[in-house]
């Protein structure tokens, strides 16, 4: 179960200051409704994605001992 800042309150600030649990979350579950999404909707959903890419991406190749290869936002 996720456990953050809901998209009222992130909606409110630049997706640069969203941390990485947030962006993964909220990608993945506007990914999965993304047939409903209205247009706005459907640009917060790429505003999301274009952060995750300018990051590096939010999956790792390898796994260490402290992260596996994808984020846990659980």
């Amino acid at each position: 179960m996720y456990v953050g800042r809901d998209m009222t309150e992130l909606s409110m600030i630049a997706k640069c200051d969203w941390n990485e649990d947030e962006l993964a979350y909220f990608q993945h579950a506007l990914s999965q409704i993304l047939p409903y999404l209205n247009k706005e909707g459907v640009a917060t959903l790429h505003e999301i994605i274009e952060e995750m890419d300018q990051r590096g991406g939010l999956y790792h190749k390898e796994a260490t001992w402290s992260s596996g290869t994808k984020p846990t936002y659980d």
